[in-house]
């Protein structure tokens, strides 16, 4: 089949990749716009937009799909089209283009973890499984019939940025099962069951901010959770400390939340319930570091607090 290709950051890189090895042809690429980044602020192409242009593949960076990109999508004539996290909503007019539609790659198991930043949302809650779904893109926000699922467990050492290989290592062995389905006519797509539906909202910068009365559990998926974006943090002594890594302790002391009262190789907090051992901190204006090797010349913390 022919395919027009959407997607944009690291996540859409592993189903891209499988897609060119397949029988599949990929006909255009459409991604968001280069982005500043950087001290210089030099413009960046997102990750699929590189794979592309390293296969000679066309590529498409509309700023809105919806008023740039319908007259080109008609005149590539896709036979189908496949979205992940591509980014920009689609509108009626651009589903209806291809004759089999738009799938989309969505990470969650869905009626579940509708949204943005599903995979994030899940360690964060505390999930022990997730996975991979892929549906028919409608008018909504992921409510397209599903026609496969593939689940994987989240693992107490996974993060966001771990767990996010993972599933898109997942998801691209999916998408190449639900296109063979759709190409032979087999493909059988369910509509969703609404009341399981959940929705989880994009992330922001204010949700990295520490609260120590939380536990510790709470505390430690928050850190793997945000690990990529927007990170953790606290204050001590007026500046930022950034929690790059921590592991939960069983053990408590008779102190407030967010009060230290270990420096043995780590920093170890007291929240809400048990306590956290911070692994790898950075300080404000310095590196991400080991604890172990930043406490070497920084030891007056016992007693001090976290806010």
């Amino acid at each position: 089949m022919n395919i027009v290709f959407l997607g944009t950051p690291e996540f859409a890189v592993l189903p891209f990749k499988k897609l060119l090895k397949s029988h599949h042809k990929i006909i255009a690429v459409v991604s968001k716009p280069d982005k500043p980044a950087g001290r210089g602020y030099r413009l960046i192409s997102p990750p699929v937009v590189d794979v592309a242009r390293d296969n000679n593949i066309s590529v498409y960076q509309f700023r809105s799909i919806k008023k740039e990109g319908v007259n080109i999508l008609k005149e590539l004539k896709p036979d189908i089209m496949v979205t992940a996290a591509y980014g920009q909503i689609l509108s009626k007019e651009i589903l209806d283009i291809a004759p089999k539609g738009v799938i989309n790659i969505h990470a969650s198991l869905l009626p579940k973890y509708r949204g943005s930043a599903p995979i994030q949302w899940a360690i964060i809650n505390g999930e022990k499984k997730t996975g991979v779904t892929i549906m028919q893109t409608a008018i909504g926000l992921d409510t397209g019939d599903i026609l496969l699922k593939k689940e994987i467990d989240i693992e107490p050492y996974d993060n966001s940025i771990t767990l996010t290989d993972k599933m898109s290592g997942l998801g691209a062995h999916a998408l190449i099962e639900a296109l063979d389905l759709i190409e032979k006519g087999n493909a059988k797509f369910i509509a969703q069951d609404e009341s399981q539906s959940s929705y989880y909202p994009m992330l922001n910068k204010d949700m990295g901010k520490i609260d120590w009365t939380k536990s510790a559990e709470q505390i430690n998926c928050l850190i793997r959770g945000l690990s990529d974006w927007p990170g953790t943090y606290s204050t001590l002594w007026g500046e930022k400390y950034k929690i790059i890594e921590a592991q939960v302790n069983d053990k408590s002391y008779p102190v407030k939340p967010g009060t230290i009262f270990n420096v043995d190789n780590c920093i170890t907090v007291m929240c809400g319930e048990k306590s956290l051992d911070i692994t790898v901190i950075q300080a404000q204006g310095k590196k991400a570091m080991k604890t172990a090797d930043y406490l070497r010349g920084h030891k007056r913390y016992i007693g001090e607090r976290f806010e």
